[in-house]
Parts: structure tokens; sequence; C-alpha cells
């Protein structure tokens, strides 16, 4: 027997030698087998070469989920870069400091898309960013604003011409399991975000865990809702497919008619998410106009779930398999899942047992610790931040508070950090605090999660005005939207005269957080 593929562009391979004619990815009128995305990853790499992409180079992805970023971030590995996914919600200023730490030898980001042009506002943003190629993904038809600057799919794609198959081979043979495949960016509790250092063995020998515990298959049909810049969707998504030779099917951005059609047409099998997806779906009037009995998969978590959630899952929309997940960016994307035959009480309220040979123990504090051989390689250029993160013993100090069963499954508690999770999407406070500590007007504010039916929990501020100021809470939501991708803009604001300070001087987020809203 064949050992599995420790780089993803071997692993690309396998799967397509195995499954040649078997459906790899649906999005719209672009269907491929895994032949034939085999082929089109090997053009785009062969493009990158062309382009002067040369291994350890990074390659970003600044776009929302289409073919085209699956082919492109597979080709980038093909070349031996480091893959970097942009959050799509970033704003222009947040995006231009990630590819600037980075390096950033070439980027893909979207075109007009749902009213934004991304590369327009890169230009607009930092003309002299000086990224040597970038390529617009065209989402929708009309064209960027900034085409003078930036290469068009087509245009890059023809670029391959010039360097021969058997040179794009090579290269792809090359890339080591050592090798960092992807640097996902975390904020930390300072505000500046993080970028975590993953390699290909860790990021395929993660997915494998996830797979044997979601029980994906060749066969399958994955309706990807998660964003492809998120792990949920990158790993647990592109690469889940690439090692079973399940069916990638993307969806741009979350649509609910489009979805519950989607799932019709596709016969789709896999469904994965935050748990709002679900309740959004649950909650659709059209849901009883489709048929939905060919899903069998549900993996959800990154946040709380209802025992009532997980019932309906099952009751109300048949899924056979239900269960959820914890993990965070510096173990990889994962670290514990339930497993199919457990209880929905146990799915609701805990996180499982740990997957992919993590070890899990508690600290004296309560505090989460993961060990194991897919703990990240450190934080990109930060070796104190690294040393912080990972003791002396190889342990991974999470920053979340949880207790573990007699089963060895994980419940998590409370955070160490001030981290809140709204619609899946990690949320740091000090990076808002810093932002409303600009706005003209707020002497100091304390941004907290609190409850949210849909979201899970969205952001509340509660800030305390300068002496003589009229400052408004639609002023202070707007001046977070300028500057803050969306889902990190505060939905409530609060005005008091005073915050709550412990002895030491450090707000008490805890009393704000028990209080009533």
């Amino acid at each position: 027997m064949t050992s599995p593929a420790q780089t993803t562009p071997q692993a690309l391979r396998h799967i397509a030698a195995a499954h040649p004619h078997e459906p790899a990815l649906v999005d719209g009128a672009t269907r491929l087998t895994w032949a034939e995305l085999l082929d089109q990853v090997r053009i785009a790499a062969r493009a990158l070469i062309a382009r002067g992409i040369a291994p350890g180079d990074r390659v970003a992805m600044w776009a929302p989920n289409t073919h085209h970023w699956v082919i492109a971030a597979l080709a980038a590995h093909s070349v031996g870069a480091a893959l970097v996914p942009l959050n799509t919600r970033y704003v222009a200023a947040e995006a231009v400091d990630v590819l600037t730490r980075v390096d950033a030898k070439a980027l893909f980001v979207a075109g007009p898309f749902l009213g934004r042009d991304r590369a327009a506002e890169l230009v607009a943003t930092a003309p002299e960013l000086g990224i040597g190629t970038v390529v617009v993904i065209p989402v929708e038809a009309s064209p960027s604003a900034a085409a003078q600057t930036t290469v068009t799919w087509a245009e890059l794609l023809a670029q391959a011409a010039t360097v021969s198959e058997a040179t794009g081979e090579e290269r792809a043979g090359q890339v080591d399991p050592d090798d960092i495949a992807d640097i996902l960016f975390t904020s930390g509790t300072t505000g500046r975000s993080k970028g975590t250092l993953v390699a290909h063995r860790q990021a395929l020998d993660v997915v494998r865990g996830w797979v044997e515990c979601s029980t994906l298959r060749a066969g399958d049909r994955y309706l990807m809702i998660p964003p492809f810049f998120h792990n949920f969707g990158y790993k647990a998504g592109i690469l889940a497919c690439l090692v079973t030779g399940a069916t990638i099917v993307p969806q741009a951005t979350f649509d609910v008619p489009a979805a519950l059609a989607l799932i019709e047409s596709e016969q789709i099998t896999v469904l994965t998410g935050p748990p709002t997806i679900y309740q959004t779906i649950l909650s659709h009037p059209q849901r009883a106009e489709r048929d939905l009995t060919s899903l069998r998969v549900a993996v959800t978590g990154a946040a709380t779930v209802p025992v009532v959630l997980i019932e309906r899952m099952r009751d109300d929309l048949a899924f056979e398999v239900v269960i959820t997940a914890y993990g965070l960016s510096e173990s990889a994307g994962f670290g514990t899942m339930c497993r199919p035959e457990d209880d929905a009480k146990t799915i609701a309220n805990t996180c499982g047992g740990p997957i992919a040979g993590f070890e899990l123990r508690l600290s004296e504090a309560g505090e989460v610790l993961l060990r194991g051989p897919n703990v990240m390689i450190g934080y990109l250029d930060d070796p104190e931040a690294t040393a912080e993160a990972i003791d002396a013993d190889g342990w991974l100090h999470t920053g979340d508070i949880g207790i573990v069963d007699e089963r060895g499954y994980l419940k998590i508690t409370d955070r160490l950090k001030d981290m809140y999770i709204t619609g899946g999407f990690n949320v740091y406070p000090a990076e808002i605090e810093q932002t409303l500590a600009r706005l003209d007007g707020v002497a100091e504010s304390a941004v907290i999660g609190v409850p949210d039916e849909r979201m899970g929990e969205v952001g509340k501020a509660v800030v305390v005005r300068k002496a003589g100021s009229a400052l408004t809470a639609d002023e202070v939501i707007a001046f977070a939207a300028s500057t803050l991708a969306n889902f990190k803009v505060p939905r409530l604001v609060e005005f008091r005269d005073q915050l709550p300070y412990s002895a030491a001087g450090k707000v008490l987020k805890r009393e704000l957080r028990e209080e009533k809203s």
C-alpha cells in the first residue's frame, strides 16, 4: 500500500490518478473532473513559473469562493510557494498590511464583486505596493478599474506556453513535506495580526484526521459555504476533497435560496459551517419547496451550538452525521472533534476528543493545551510570540479555558483572551478598541461579545466620552465601519461615565459581560 501524499501537489496527482473521470469541481458552468482539474492547475503553475514565482515565495489570495481560487491555490503549492489567504471582508488597508509583511510576490484578487472592486481599492490605497504579479479573478462580468496595472486570468494562463510541462512537473516534485504550505493570519490580543506557518505534511495530516471523523468520501458532493480564506473552507473544504475525491462545489456568497437550489440540483451530501448557516436554512420559507434528501454530513462549531439545533439538523434536515469540532490556526486549524455516533447533547456541549495525533491537557489555570506534530511551525517573523504560544515542552497554549470529561472530550467554557466569535469569525476586541481610540470624542472603550441568536455573538462597545463630547452610537459604528472589516464592527454601543477597573488597572470585562444588556 502506498503511503499517503505529504504535499498537496503529490496529493492532487494521486487523486487524479485514482479518480480521473470523477467530478472534482462544480462552479456554475465550470465542471472539471479530477484529471481536468490537474490539467488546469498545471497550466496555472507553469504560468506562475513564467512570471518568476520561485520556491518559498508567498502567493496571496483575496477573492471569494470560486473555481479560480481552487486552481490558483493548488498552482501556488505546485510551484513551491506558500499560500496566504486574505479575509474578503478586509478593507484595503488591512490587506496591504498583510501583503507587505509576507512580501507577496503574486496576488490573486477579485475584480468587481458585491459592489467592491478590491483590485482597484488596492491600487488606490497603496499604489507603490510593488507586487510583481496581480491577477484579477473575474467574479462578475464587469472589468476591474485597475486593469492597467493587473493581469487578467486569461492573460495569466496564456503565459504557461512559455514554460515546458517537464519544468512544471519538476518544480511540483521538488516541493518538500516540510515546506510551508500556508500562512493564515489570526489577530492576537494585542490587536496586531500574526501569521501562522503550517507545513504541507501538517496541513494534509490534520485534514485526514478531520476526514476520518466526518466520514467524507469519494462520491460525496460538498457545498462549500465557509470562505476559502478560513481553515474551515480551505483545509476542511478544498484539501479534504483533495485527499478523498469528494466534489468541490463552491458558493461565492451565502445566499439561502441559491444554496437550497444547489443542494437539490447538485445532490449535495456535505454541508459545513457555523451554526448560523443551519439555523438560517431551517427557518427559510423555501426549505419545504426543495428536495434536500441528499444531505448526509454536517460539521459545525466555532460558536455555541444549541442542543435543539443538533436535533433539528438530524430530524428536519435528515443528516446522518452531525458533529462539532474545535481548532485554531496555531494548530493547523484543527484539534478535537466529536464522533458520528455521539448523542446530540454531547455534540452540542463538547468539541469531542483529539484528532490527528494531538495530545490534549489542561494547565493548572484550566487553559486548553495541545501538543503534537501538527502544532504550527511558529508565527511569521515573530519568535517572541511563538515562544509565548508554544512552551519548551511543545505545548501550544490556546488561550481558551475548558474542561475535559472522563472520555477525554473537551468543553470550552471561557476564553483567556477576550476574543469572541461572530458568524464563525474570530474577533479580537483589542483591535477594535485601538481603532475607537482614534475617534474624536472617545476617552476610552471596552468591546465585548454579547449573545446574538443569528450570529452566535456580536460586538458591543462600551464607550466613555471625552468631557463635552456629544458623540452618538451611529457615529461610533460609522467610524468603525470605515476602518475595519464588517464582521469586526460593533453592532451595539453603550455610553457610560466610567468603565469598571480591577485594582491592577485592568478593565473588568467579565463584569461587563455578566451585566444585563
